[in-house]
């Protein structure tokens, strides 16, 4: 059963952005901070702030402060986590340069698994929201595919690339789809920084961003 969801959701990410058009596209930056709190060998406590630009810096586009508890199987492979987001948003209204502020609070599942393929690792992520945006409730799937492979013998460079397709439980069925690729390193065991370029698709858009991230485990 595991197999079989995974190569639904692996399917829907590499197909579905190809029947999307891209007809708007900007360049942001988004700061990110990624931390992970070891209770014990199966208990973590994740905890994650985003601050993202609509240009290089200083045009808040949306803050993402998310936060949960995680429960880890399978020999280390799989995490179950149950976490909480709060999202304020800046969105520009029209053509103008008025802004709206947006609240949103989120309850998320997510299901992490992780795949050694020789040098390779894959990183799979299922993950279903319910999210409480101002007066309006939504529910939203989302399907991660990510893949480490190392450039030096050490390990302490890499490439990173990911694929996230998002898909609504209402009419409008797909929300976006993101491309990721950077690169990365490993500074100890506790610190490590990547710097790369995303791409979000939306239905009838598209933005670009510099993401650049600290994941910090502890």
């Amino acid at each position: 059963m595991k197999k079989r969801l995974s190569m639904v959701a692996l399917t829907l990410a590499l197909v579905l952005p190809n029947f999307m058009s891209a007809q708007d596209s900007d360049f942001g930056n988004w700061l990110i901070y990624i931390g992970n709190k070891k209770i014990n060998s199966k208990w973590n406590i994740h905890h994650e702030v985003q601050h993202r630009n609509y240009n290089a810096i200083g045009d808040l586009e949306q803050l993402l402060l998310r936060t949960g508890l995680g429960y880890t199987f399978n020999e280390g492979k799989n995490n179950f986590l149950l976490g909480y987001g709060y999202i304020l948003s800046e969105n520009y209204i029209g053509e103008t340069d008025e802004k709206v502020s947006v609240n949103e609070h989120r309850i998320f599942q997510q299901l992490t698994s992780k795949q050694a393929i020789g040098k390779f690792t894959l990183n799979h992520r299922y993950r279903f929201e319910q999210r409480f945006v101002e007066d309006d409730y939504k529910m939203r799937f989302r399907y991660f595919l990510g893949l480490n492979v190392p450039i030096t013998k050490t390990g302490s460079f890499y490439l990173s690339g990911y694929n996230e397709v998002f898909l609504n439980t209402k009419s409008a069925i797909f929300d976006r789809n993101r491309v990721y690729a950077g690169i990365g390193h490993q500074i100890n065991k506790n610190i490590k920084i990547e710097a790369g370029y995303m791409n979000q698709i939306f239905e009838t858009s598209s933005r670009d961003q510099f993401n650049l991230i600290t994941f910090v485990t502890f």
